[in-house]
């Protein structure tokens, strides 16, 4: 069964979900509507011909901030210094490269100009977040998401440069190690994530996690002022 959203703010139990993950249609991309959401671990996703699609995919793929791995390869790229990363200093670039199509990505396409806009007035209040992986002043990777509580949930990163995109992700590690996060949200199954750390959590225990790290930001507002 999936459920139709209207204009009252609220959504289904998730453990209602469908077996792929859809929860429910319908609905709207509102501040207030997406932070609930997230609260309850449900996040939009649909491509530009589909209605407004939330999801609740049981088992979750997510990531302790610890067991991140850092290969050879990547650790050598750190250590070269040959990027430069912030956080929060261009929001709008980050998910506008992250939405651009891309030849090797299945679903390039799916972060229509609405989302586009929605995560932006999302990052205005505090809620969303970027890290920037530059070089040579150029935005050449990087990786958006959502905080609340103490987890990160992770939406969408971006490459142009080998590694770039890990070494931001990396750099996001170290400073949720730092503020004590628990869990990165990395939403549905990725060899490229596994291979990094992530690891399969089923729904009633991610639930749980929710239920005791979730809540109000742990570090709210602009991230490239806080330390």
């Amino acid at each position: 069964m999936i459920f139709q959203l209207d204009e009252t703010l609220s959504f289904p139990p998730p453990y209602l979900a469908r077996e792929d993950g859809l929860l429910a249609v319908g609905g709207d991309l509102s501040v207030k509507r997406l932070i609930l959401a997230y609260s309850k671990g449900i996040f939009p996703w649909y491509s530009a011909d589909d209605p407004i699609l939330w999801w609740w995919p049981d088992p979750r793929l997510v990531m302790a901030p610890d067991d991140f791995h850092i290969s050879r390869s990547l650790a050598r790229t750190i250590r070269r210094g040959q990027y430069d990363i912030t956080f929060d200093q261009d929001f709008a670039g980050v998910i506008e490269s992250c939405a651009r199509p891309r030849p090797d990505q299945e679903f390039g396409t799916w972060l229509v100009p609405e989302m586009v806009a929605a995560y932006i007035r999302l990052h205005e209040v505090g809620y969303a977040h970027s890290v920037e992986c530059w070089q040579h002043g150029e935005l050449v990777g990087g990786l958006y998401g959502v905080a609340l509580g103490r987890i990160f949930f992770g939406e969408s990163m971006f490459s142009l440069r080998p590694d770039s995109s890990k070494v931001a992700l990396a750099a996001l590690v170290k400073r949720l190690q730092v503020w004590d996060f628990d869990l990165i949200d990395c939403q549905v199954e990725s060899d490229h994530l596994i291979s990094l750390g992530a690891r399969q959590l089923n729904g009633r225990l991610f639930q749980g996690r929710l239920e005791k790290f979730g809540g109000p930001p742990h570090r709210s507002g602009n991230w490239s002022q806080i330390k």
